[in-house]
């Protein structure tokens, strides 16, 4: 009961906060609150292994691509659209994986070696140097090189995440931690209030994949 209380509880917090960011938002900005909550129900869904966070997921990325499309951020319209097509294939991975933990149904989790950890790092980085350099050269991209270092770290997460890898959690911390500063920068700050909730959800996210069997 006391778990259940604890994740009504969060989900509740990340939707007051994003309400409370709105008040500061110019007039007219209510697809970046709508965009927002609906983040925060599909990452805290996910973070407890529920199915559900897909539902969510889906709805969510449609209004944060058109939100993105606006500002000219288009590694996050790239990459959104690869959400949408990888979610799908998520739903199929998941519902394979879903075990009865006594608390419903919650996917089960794995973990990457060492050597997997390494490699996939060093590819992401290199990856993200060489796609911000892309958007400098090619694209009128307002912030090339932070564009990329969100992008391309979320495409290898998103994947772990599909997967079923814990590790997966790092990955989004980073990304969501650069996407506070984006969002920032570009003065929308229920996005960035999204992104913020976010990276503590990452922690929630490690806590209780780690304490699965």
């Amino acid at each position: 009961m006391k778990g259940k209380v604890f994740d009504y509880g969060f989900i509740g917090i990340g939707l007051l906060i994003q309400s409370v960011t709105y008040l500061f938002m110019p007039e007219g900005a209510w697809l970046s609150l709508v965009s927002g909550c609906l983040g925060v129900c599909s990452v805290c869904l996910a973070a407890q292994g529920k199915i559900w966070t897909y539902l969510f997921g889906f709805a969510q990325v449609l209004t944060y691509t058109y939100l993105c499309w606006v500002q000219r951020f288009y590694g996050e319209v790239a990459i959104n659209a690869y959400y949408f097509g990888t979610m799908i294939y998520g739903v199929y991975v998941w519902r394979n994986r879903l075990r009865d933990t006594g608390e419903g149904l919650q996917v089960e989790p794995r973990s990457l070696s060492l050597r997997a950890i390494g490699l996939i790092t060093a590819l992401t980085l290199a990856g993200s140097w060489l796609v911000g350099w892309g958007l400098a050269c090619g694209t009128d991209d307002t912030q090339p090189y932070l564009d990329a270092f969100t992008t391309v770290p979320a495409l290898v997460a998103q994947v772990l995440m599909i997967l079923v890898y814990r590790e997966h959690w790092f990955l989004w911390l980073a990304v969501d931690i650069l996407s506070v500063a984006l969002w920032l920068r570009a003065g929308d700050y229920c996005m960035a209030a999204q992104y913020v909730f976010w990276c503590a959800n990452c922690f929630y996210g490690l806590h209780r994949w780690r304490t699965k069997r």
